[in-house]
């Protein structure tokens, strides 16, 4: 057990490590370690008392991992510090806080099950909620816990909601992928002239890019594509094919529908029920998203509109990056839902 730096006048909360066997990675495509490290922050009081607590799920982003969500950060609060902080003021009664570790070869992790990447979704749902719950006294059932996340943490809120009926109380969707039409398809003709450096050949270039002593942008952008097609389209045999010509970049149509079922707008119809039995649903995003995902999320807020679930979308003078401070908005907004 560690106490991570904490220089406010709130009380402290603590940081635990604890190991993951996982038997669902072993055997992963990329022979990514099945064996992680869940860091959980515990609130102040934790080791003092008997209460059982509610309990939130934090996804990381693309190119992040849940080992470096609660490390400190620069010019202003990591995000156990912002739950101190919350807690003290009374914004949220205390909580647990627990973050899954899914970095991969490929760069990061939409949480979906995938032979291109590793059944995630599952590992997630049938070992570290299990090992959670057996581990630290929190409040068992949905109805005491929520998942969060930005980007493709918020993409993996949204579609665990979606694809894990009564499993969960309530999330948090902070700009998270959508409208894939917009999202993606533009970045296409610069994937095909990273590619193109390595004669169009995929396998070559994620060997190089792990060997490069300096990563270009224009490389972590093709390195996610690559990401994207195995988690949205993947083979048996963890094969990556991108959705269009890589030399034309001519969009191959039945691949490219692979990819667009997995948009949360075009699921939104078919996961009404599971979408109902939330008690909370919030969303956000920059409307100066430099992703363009605030025109995706708004598709998402209608189409959720449209169905009649119930639901809080927001957006705000911002971008994809700098963000953090939106927490302040849906950490309180969760607690009140599962308390």
């Amino acid at each position: 057990m560690s106490i991570y730096n904490h220089t406010k006048k709130h009380p402290a909360g603590h940081i635990e490590s604890i190991s993951v066997d996982s038997l669902l990675l072993q055997n992963n495509h990329w022979g990514d370690p099945h064996q992680r490290q869940l860091s959980v922050y515990l609130p102040p009081g934790y080791h003092q008392s008997d209460a059982e607590y509610p309990v939130l799920y934090y996804l990381a982003a693309y190119t992040n991992s849940g080992v470096n969500i609660p490390a400190w950060r620069n010019f202003g609060e990591n995000i156990c510090e912002r739950l101190d902080r919350l807690i003290a003021e009374q914004k949220m009664g205390p909580a647990i806080m627990v973050f899954p570790d899914g970095f991969t070869r490929l760069g990061g992790n939409q949480y979906l099950d995938s032979p291109g990447v590793g059944a995630y979704a599952s590992h997630i749902h049938q070992e570290i909620i299990p090992l959670v719950e057996n581990t630290y006294r929190v409040k068992t059932g949905a109805g005491h816990r929520a998942v969060l996340g930005k980007s493709s943490g918020g993409f993996a809120a949204i579609r665990f909601a979606m694809d894990f009926p009564g499993f969960w109380g309530a999330i948090a969707n902070h700009s998270g992928d959508a409208g894939f039409d917009i999202l993606y398809q533009r970045d296409f003709p610069a994937v095909a002239d990273t590619l193109a450096e390595f004669n169009y050949d995929i396998e070559k270039f994620i060997n190089r890019f792990w060997r490069a002593k300096k990563i270009m942008g224009s490389h972590i952008l093709t390195l996610m594509h690559v990401c994207m097609a195995a988690s949205y389209d993947p083979s048996e045999d963890g094969h990556i094919q991108l959705p269009f010509n890589v030399k034309t970049c001519v969009i191959d149509e039945q691949r490219w529908s692979h990819w667009r079922a997995h948009d949360p707008v075009n699921r939104v119809a078919d996961g009404v029920a599971a979408l109902q039995q939330l008690n909370g649903l919030f969303m956000d995003c920059g409307f100066r998203d430099q992703y363009y995902i605030h025109y995706g999320m708004r598709q998402l807020s209608d189409k959720l509109e449209n169905h009649k679930i119930d639901h809080i979308y927001q957006e705000f003078n911002g971008s994809h990056s700098g963000i953090d401070y939106r927490l302040d908005e849906s950490l309180p907004f969760l607690y009140e839902k599962i308390q």
